[in-house]
């Protein structure tokens, strides 16, 4: 089993910036590729970016590249999300997830196998 807790969450005004954080513990000792998701309410949850074990590939919505930047640190098990130049559209519960051990750094929910319980992200205008 693996628990991923999110922290960071909050509420920011538009144009400010976030951090949020991914820790991973139990049995992390896999080679996973860790993605970030956000549902906000009424709508479906979407795809925000991922990144590989290594940290060498990453991929993000286009709704966020340019903003948003995953990083990692396998040493502490945990794995990031900056949010920059955050936006009202940007409101939405963000959640951390693993992917299963063959599936590449993605956007299919269906390749990721552990998730965390989210943390809320409010950006007022």
């Amino acid at each position: 089993q693996v628990q991923l807790v999110e922290s960071g969450g909050g509420l920011v005004q538009a144009g400010g910036s976030l951090r949020l954080s991914c820790s991973a513990s139990g049995r992390t000792s896999g080679l996973n590729a860790m993605g970030w998701f956000r549902q906000a309410p009424g709508r479906e949850r979407e795809f925000v970016a991922a990144i590989s074990w290594s940290g060498s590939v990453t991929y993000y919505a286009d709704s966020v590249r340019g903003r948003f930047t995953i990083s990692r640190d396998n040493a502490k098990n945990t794995v990031y999300l900056q949010m920059n130049s955050l936006k009202p559209e940007d409101t939405a519960a963000y959640y951390c997830a693993r992917a299963t051990p063959s599936a590449p750094p993605g956007a299919n929910p269906d390749e990721y196998d552990y998730w965390g319980q989210g943390t809320q992200v409010t950006v007022s205008s």
